[in-house]
């Protein structure tokens, strides 16, 4: 089965319908007001009210409060939450539904933490100080190999490009890669070509 591909940082309804079009098998919505990809409950109604039904819709949190997270769920159409920050797995579990853990990685030590979340998909992203993700930066991909002896549910994030995802993909064979800055003109504008590109190039690895 091909990859999946998740693109996030989504904040207007023309690039959630051209990734959708393109292939795509998850949409992000950041709902991280430091984010240059922050978009509110309210917009993020209005997009996911354009999508089909079999596209997953993803929150992005980052040490958000309960009620905030619980707000976004009663107001925006979002069916999987991902979370960023230092959330524990108690709390990443409360809300009754799928969950997707942020971790990065600095090496393989960086798997220890994510031990104590084997009941969720873990997304592995870059470590870079001070930035919760969206950096633009790769990691050890030897590492994210690691990670697939211990979870099926591998996504692959930190830096892919459309000339890298295909040989990320095919080292690492993750369950999903995860995409946002490497498919824009500029934060929070997706490149529809690139969109296209990026996906089919992740999609094109058996």
């Amino acid at each position: 089965m091909p990859v999946r591909v998740k693109i996030c940082g989504i904040t207007n309804a023309a690039d959630a319908i051209a990734a959708v079009d393109a292939g795509a098998d998850a949409l992000g919505f950041m709902f991280f007001d430091n984010s240059k990809r922050f978009v509110s409950p309210s917009l993020a109604a209005e997009i996911i009210r354009e999508l089909p039904p079999f596209v997953a819709k993803v929150g992005v949190f980052v040490n958000a409060s309960q009620d905030f997270i619980r707000l976004v769920l009663e107001t925006s159409g979002i069916d999987t939450l991902q979370f960023h920050g230092e959330e524990s797995p108690q709390f990443c579990g409360q809300f009754g539904l799928k969950v997707i853990k942020a971790f990065r990685i600095q090496s393989h030590e960086s798997l220890h933490n994510a031990l104590s979340y084997r009941n969720y998909a873990w997304l592995l992203d870059s470590y870079v100080d001070g930035q919760h993700g969206g950096t633009g930066v790769a990691f050890n991909w030897d590492v994210a190999v690691e990670a697939t002896k211990l979870t099926r549910m591998v996504i692959l994030a930190g830096g892919l490009k459309v000339e890298t995802v295909s040989e990320a993909v095919r080292k690492v064979r993750p369950y999903a890669v995860d995409v946002s800055g490497g498919v824009e003109s500029v934060p929070g504008k997706k490149d529809h070509a690139k969109l296209r590109e990026f996906i089919a190039a992740a999609k094109s690895v058996t």
